[in-house]
């Protein structure tokens, strides 16, 4: 392709504890390694931003959760600047990691920074609002979703996560999720992103709850699922000519990893578009994280995450091509 916009999609950004801690004697833009060229390549990039951005709140005691996940604005703003960050997934289970104040301050930083946001909100009425933003001349709208922790869902009148259980035959679900899509569908995009924080961790394929529910978003009308939780890759499937990535892995973190399962390998999955909106191929830059930051992967890296995610791949018939380090997926 010649003439084409570039969407990137990433995995799981997270930015707290020892990234963190290491970010605060980094410039901003260190946590993103020798990916920066990639990055600003893009038209436009959307990640799920693992993660509150505060520096208040005390750490969620309401039910027991094992990890508390935060990030200093003061460094992590500039950061997703400089990456060219256009929006964010909060639909996960860290966002309320530190309660109400440490959400507030994640909404208001980035509305600040002009960095659009969905999944979660000051009230169940806002967390079901789609981010909208500019992919070079395209209109992207996204709605953002999650299963997980449903402590931290959002109600009337109660902060946090647009949360659904991942069932086409729970009328909860269908309510919520098609609202949500009207509201994008209202924007009048040119391309329609549903993201999705689903799943347990380490889990190598989608059950096949989450296999109908990315059907069925495609059945109406969403042009792109993008799926995350599982901290490892799955498969990619094309229904009907819409990309369902079931789950692209972990970008950035400082997690321990797995020997087998390779929790600090994936990609950087670059959507290729036409001027309408179409979306014609994918492209996944093979990618791995150290020294708390992400980076191209190298060589022997590479072969790596090419021959899991062409087996992950295998059950729904999707075939790649290779280009350099790349494999690309026309649709």
């Amino acid at each position: 392709m010649t003439d084409h916009v570039r969407l990137g999609l990433t995995g799981d950004v997270m930015l707290g504890r020892k990234v963190d801690e290491h970010q605060r004697s980094r410039p901003p833009a260190a946590v993103w390694g020798n990916l920066l060229d990639s990055l600003h390549a893009l038209d436009g990039l959307l990640i799920n931003l693992e993660c509150c951005l505060s520096t208040r709140g005390k750490p969620w005691r309401r039910t027991y959760r094992r990890f508390h996940f935060r990030a200093d604005p003061d460094w992590a703003v500039p950061a997703l600047e400089a990456a060219g960050v256009d929006c964010c997934s909060l639909a996960n289970n860290h966002v309320l990691d530190y309660e109400v104040p440490a959400l507030d301050d994640t909404l208001d930083v980035l509305d600040e920074a002009g960095i659009a946001r969905a999944g979660a909100g000051r009230d169940l009425d806002a967390a079901l609002d789609p981010a909208t933003f500019a992919a070079g001349d395209l209109d992207v709208a996204v709605v953002a979703f999650t299963d997980n922790t449903p402590e931290y869902g959002a109600g009337e009148g109660k902060p946090g996560t647009a949360h659904v259980e991942i069932d086409v035959d729970d009328e909860r679900t269908r309510e919520r999720v098609t609202e949500a899509l009207s509201r994008a569908k209202a924007t009048d995009p040119d391309v329609l992103v549903a993201t999705l924080h689903w799943g347990p961790n380490m889990v190598t394929e989608p059950p096949g709850s989450f296999e109908a529910f990315g059907r069925w978003l495609a059945d109406r009308g969403v042009d792109l699922v993008h799926g995350h939780s599982a901290h490892i890759l799955q498969g990619i499937e094309i229904h009907d000519g819409t990309p369902i990535i079931y789950d692209t892995g972990d970008f950035v973190d400082d997690y321990a990893v797995d020997r087998d399962r390779r929790n600090d390998r994936s990609f950087l999955i670059e959507c290729r578009a036409d001027a309408d909106g179409t979306l014609r191929e994918l492209q996944l830059l093979p990618v791995e994280i150290y020294d708390y930051s992400v980076n191209r992967a190298d060589r022997r890296v590479a072969e790596w995450c090419r021959d899991r995610i062409r087996e992950l791949c295998e059950p729904y018939g999707t075939d790649f091509e290779r280009d350099g380090e790349a494999l690309i997926l026309s649709l």
